[in-house]
């Protein structure tokens, strides 16, 4: 199978620079499957997994995925390989974050604290998958 360019990165690292043969990214439409050639496209992140030639998988949070001529970008607001998930640590940021949405003071503040929460959750999900 042809190869492209993708590269994954979050403002702590890149998480992956390299070829692959096919890329399912989270788009804020569905899942998006990549390989070479696809037609041009932009869209935002939604929480979810990004598989990597059906093996390696990484969580994402946020951010935007480009498809251009030259391969596919995608930059993450967070982004973490599955496998580094550490579950008792997450277990308590989920509940750390169910705390903030229980004492939020305004619909804003609750609104930010649920979508932290969602996206833990999304993450939980995925490192037990």
């Amino acid at each position: 199978m042809a190869t492209f360019s993708f590269e994954l990165v979050s403002p702590e690292r890149v998480l992956f620079s390299g070829e692959a043969t096919q890329v399912v990214v989270p788009a804020s439409e569905g899942e998006i499957t990549v390989l070479a050639n696809h037609a041009p496209f932009m869209s935002a992140l939604r929480a979810g997994v990004v598989t990597i030639d059906g093996s390696k998988r990484l969580f994402v949070r946020g951010g935007f995925v480009d498809v251009s001529a030259t391969g596919l970008s995608l930059l993450a607001e967070k982004a973490v390989a599955i496998e580094e998930i550490n579950l008792e640590k997450l277990a308590g940021e989920i509940k750390n974050a169910e705390e903030d949405v229980r004492d939020a003071k305004t619909g804003e503040a609750r609104d930010a604290a649920v979508e932290v929460l969602d996206g833990l959750r999304a993450m939980m999900a995925a490192a037990r998958n």
